[in-house]
């Protein structure tokens, strides 16, 4: 087996961990396009479900990810990569991670953890 078995599904859930500090940046997908182009340029390019098409991370924002190293899981239905995270925030609510939500599991109040790194109005022009 030399990756993850795009014939078991088109497309495969992708979990971004910053390398350095473990870290969970985000959750997306990528299609077997999506990962060769990740191996062959170094820079993790996602496929978005919503546009329909390959999503270059920091196309828009500028915050690219560096591959450090990719892996697939025993089953090669789910992929890990780890990243260098450049211009601080992952998430395109401008936070470093995608999971800043935190629930309490005894009262189920939901709290932001971590600061903004950016403004997504600036950022995004929306």
């Amino acid at each position: 087996m030399t990756g993850p078995d795009f014939r078991k599904a088109e497309l495969m859930p992708c979990i971004a961990q910053d390398a350095d500090s473990g870290d969970v940046l985000m959750l997306a997908y990528m299609n077997e396009e999506s990962y060769e182009e990740t191996l062959s340029t170094g820079r993790v390019c996602y496929y978005s479900r919503s546009r329909k098409r390959l999503w270059r991370k920091g196309e828009e924002s500028g915050n690219v990810q560096q591959l450090i190293s990719i892996h697939f899981d025993c089953d090669a239905d789910a992929i890990l990569v780890k990243v260098r995270q450049v211009g601080g925030a992952a998430c395109h609510e401008g936070f470093k991670s995608c999971f800043f939500r935190q629930v309490d599991p005894a009262s189920r109040d939901v709290s932001v953890i971590g600061e903004r790194v950016f403004d997504p109005a600036k950022v995004y022009h929306k």
